[in-house]
């Protein structure tokens, strides 16, 4: 199972389809740059999609 649970992501976030997207654009450069808002060994998941819906949890991304 995910964590964060994707409908307590959605009260920090309105769409779904707005979250996919800001999440494959954050993973995507976490895959690339290996740049990490939090330290490695806080994160609970080991790939790079669920360690950025711990960002956007953890409110480290935000959405305009």
């Amino acid at each position: 199972m995910i964590y964060p649970s994707i409908d307590k992501i959605l009260n920090i976030v309105d769409s779904k389809y707005a979250l996919v997207y800001l999440v494959s654009k954050r993973s995507k450069e976490m895959t690339k740059t290996n740049y990490y808002q939090m330290d490695q060994k806080d994160y609970k998941s080991s790939k790079p999609i669920g360690r950025a819906l711990e960002e956007v949890y953890n409110e480290l991304i935000h959405v305009k």
